[in-house]
């Protein structure tokens, strides 16, 4: 088990009446701590998601349960007394149902059941990129906002939605921003979003076109600052329905904050200064969002986490 990098700026969540553990499950890789009852990070561990086929929701859970062991073995004076666990997918965080993973394979599999009994202790259960959303209300970059769309750029697209500063979870189907429709840049009917402005898009319309391996979307942007004349367009296309996308949310749910997030948001204002231009000439009378760079970088997931496993403890740290 390796360590996981140090966070961008430290992160503190405050104090707790207990220490909680906090496990964020993606398609290519795990992390783990400890948040102690002062609100300090403690332990990160990040190793690879186990593939397992039809058998990866319960490989997950034992690794879990390995990390939990290795977290207790280090740190033995800390009393856990909740955690918590977000997987990708589909998810009904109430039931406690990962209801469904494309890329991990489960269905309809009972995660809180199945992680409380391996843990010995209460486990809020929910969404990864719901979670890392929470964690950027709460703490990062939409913190002082309500209504809110956090928006991760990676492989894929995926999203949260905020209303009021309370999630919409609908059951675990809100949020696929990735396969909402938008104009396809053809200008022959539509394409989902993801298809066109995700970093794993970019490049592989990079490559489709001109036939040249590029090193990802950043690769793409060098090479569109360098008036590569395919790459601005692919870069302009990419603005376009990531833009589409976010003023549809405005007009249809009132989005007064956007937070990008994920691996494309590293362009920085090469994204986010463009994006803005369009979402405002797309707009009518509607008052325009905040479009802000994700500030909890890769452990955002983890501190959400953290953050549900908490609202499981009472004022005396006991469990619920």
């Amino acid at each position: 088990m390796s360590h996981a990098p140090t966070p961008r700026r430290p992160v503190s969540l405050g104090p707790a009446p207990a220490a909680v553990m906090a496990f964020d499950v993606g398609g290519t890789d795990m992390k783990a701590g400890i948040v102690d009852a002062s609100g300090a990070i403690r332990g990160l561990r990040r190793v690879a998601t186990p593939l397992s086929g039809n058998r990866t929701a319960e490989a997950v859970l034992d690794c879990v349960a390995g990390l939990a062991a290795d977290l207790a073995g280090e740190f033995p004076d800390i009393h856990v007394a909740a955690a918590g666990l977000m997987v990708p997918g589909l998810v009904d965080s109430a039931a406690g149902t990962g209801i469904f993973s494309a890329n991990l394979g489960w269905r309809n599999y009972p995660f809180t059941l199945e992680a409380e009994r391996r843990l010995g202790v209460p486990v809020a259960f929910g969404h990864d990129v719901g979670s890392a959303g929470s964690a950027e209300l709460r703490l990062g970059a939409a913190k002082g906002f309500s209504d809110v769309v956090v928006m991760i750029l990676g492989t894929g697209i995926a999203g949260a939605v905020f209303s009021g500063g309370r999630p919409v979870a609908a059951g675990g189907y809100a949020g696929e921003l990735g396969h909402a429709l938008v104009p396809d840049p053809s200008g022959k009917g539509t394409a989902i979003l993801e298809s066109v402005g995700s970093a794993g898009a970019i490049a592989q319309r990079y490559t489709a076109l001109t036939g040249t391996e590029v090193n990802g979307a950043r690769g793409v942007l060098r090479l569109a600052l360098a008036h590569d004349a395919t790459a601005q367009q692919i870069w302009m296309d990419a603005i376009e329905a990531l833009a589409f996308s976010i003023a549809q949310c405005v007009n249809i749910i009132g989005t007064e904050a956007v937070v990008v997030g994920g691996g494309l948001s590293e362009a920085g204002e090469e994204l986010l200064a463009p994006l803005r231009r369009r979402v405002d000439e797309l707009l009518t009378f509607h008052r325009r969002p905040q479009i802000l760079k994700a500030q909890l970088g890769q452990n955002a997931g983890l501190i959400g986490a953290a953050l549900q496993a908490r609202m499981l403890l009472t004022p005396a740290g006991v469990s619920t």
